[in-house]
């Protein structure tokens, strides 16, 4: 089995990789670190793959028919408000090859990636590691409870039905207890990425298993600082602009706040909007570039790492006033380029937005706060300069790729450890 953490092998479990999603992004950087530093990593999906996938990428299951029945399947979880419940896929895992050379399975969701039902079969054949990308795992049907706290009591008479991942019968008590059942036959070690979801899942029926805290790491050598000059001149604005930045996958979502940068923008002083320019990406952003009273650079979707780089190097300081988080890439990728952030205390933001350290933070849904925000970072020159160099120093010190890498070998030598010396008791791995 495991003789050392150059031979280790590790799967990834994940519904796949999706062009600008988050949690894609995260477990891509996550999987590569994990090579960069000797460990034989491979991604296991059940649903998308990218085009010209190499060979540490993996699809479960291939077959029309195999689809077809896991389509059907879905669909019918989905009318009965039970989302993925069916999912059969963990029946071709457990006779997938990479899955069964593995040392160690790390299940990165659940409900897309397998049943919740499956778990307990899945760590009984593997030593697993269970990463909490957001509340799915404990509450009845979302991935975001907002204000609602049922998950604490066994959900039902759910309040937001159509939060994301949006059910049409109220079967969240059900959903819960079938969780709940799952979670109390398997064995198990639980990541979370933020402080915020430690405490939540310590809340949880999670509960039960040992939670650690690893934050998503960033590669600080592609995400670093460049000449702002330089980066502005490639963007067109003029030299002597206070430039504004705000990016979301998409920009239209209520979750991510868009309406509150437009209400903060629109009231900032007029002196101060004659000098600003906004440079705004992510899709479904017209509408707010349009509205927001500044000249306006509106790049769209943007998938090049450097097009990014040069965005965050150019801006005075990112703006993300949003309603829900895990663990916001954007904000890792700001500080890493030294770009200081406004942002919100939800979730867990304030792990990477530290207020007066690498950035500004103000309650939920307080637009004047916001606004305060943006025109003291904007117009304090010294404050700026002061955060800039904190917030390449944490990314530096706690966020790079290296270090999460390492957080997470550290761990699953532990897990094997106790995996054997369990199994030398006579107990289950």
């Amino acid at each position: 089995m495991f003789t050392g953490c150059f031979y280790m092998k590790v799967v990834h479990l994940t519904e796949g990789l999706t062009d600008g999603d988050g949690g894609s992004i995260s477990l891509y950087r996550l999987h590569c670190g994990l090579r960069e530093a000797g460990i034989a990593s491979k991604l296991l999906c059940t649903i998308k793959m990218p085009k010209g996938a190499p060979d540490d990428i993996i699809r479960v299951g291939s077959s029309k028919i195999e689809a077809r029945v896991g389509y059907g399947l879905n669909q019918l979880s989905r009318k009965l408000g039970l989302n993925g419940l069916l999912d059969p896929t963990h029946f071709q895992i457990i006779q997938n090859q990479a899955f069964l050379e593995s040392d160690v399975l790390t299940i990165h969701s659940i409900s897309g990636s397998c049943s919740y039902l499956a778990i307990p079969a899945l760590t009984q054949r593997k030593p697993t590691v269970l990463v909490l990308r957001d509340m799915l795992s404990f509450t009845g049907h979302c991935f975001h409870s907002l204000d609602c706290e049922r998950w604490k009591i066994g959900c039902g008479k759910c309040p937001y039905p159509n939060i994301s991942p949006a059910i049409n019968i109220d079967s969240t008590r059900l959903a819960w207890k079938l969780k709940q059942l799952a979670f109390s036959r398997a064995n198990l070690v639980v990541v979370a990425q933020s402080t915020w979801m430690v405490g939540l899942a310590k809340q949880s029926m999670l509960n039960r298993f040992s939670i650690h805290r690893i934050p998503n790491g960033i590669d600080t050598e592609i995400y670093r600082p460049r000449e702002q000059e330089l980066c502005r001149s490639v963007l067109n604005i003029p030299k002597g602009k206070k430039v504004l930045m705000f990016m979301a996958q998409n920009l239209s979502s209520r979750l991510k706040g868009g309406d509150l940068f437009g209400k903060a923008v629109q009231s900032l002083p007029g002196s101060l909007k004659a000098e600003m320019i906004i440079v705004l990406l992510g899709r479904q952003g017209e509408s707010l570039a349009n509205s927001l009273g500044i000249r306006t650079i509106y790049l769209g979707y943007v998938e090049s790492d450097l097009l990014k780089v040069i965005c965050y190097s150019a801006a005075d300081c990112f703006v993300s006033p949003t309603r829900a988080e895990s663990f916001p890439n954007v904000l890792l990728e700001s500080i890493a380029c030294g770009t200081p952030v406004i942002s919100i205390k939800v979730g867990g933001v304030p792990d990477i937005a530290r207020h007066k350290v690498t950035g500004l933070l103000a309650d939920p849904e307080d637009v004047e706060a916001l606004r305060s925000h943006i025109i003291e970072l904007l117009e304090d020159e010294t404050l700026r300069s002061q955060m800039r160099q904190q917030c390449r120093k944490i990314a530096l010190e706690e966020f790079s790729i290296g270090v999460q890498a390492q957080r997470y070998i550290a761990l699953y030598q532990q897990v094997l450890k106790d995996t054997k010396e369990g199994a030398g008791a006579g107990h289950k791995p």
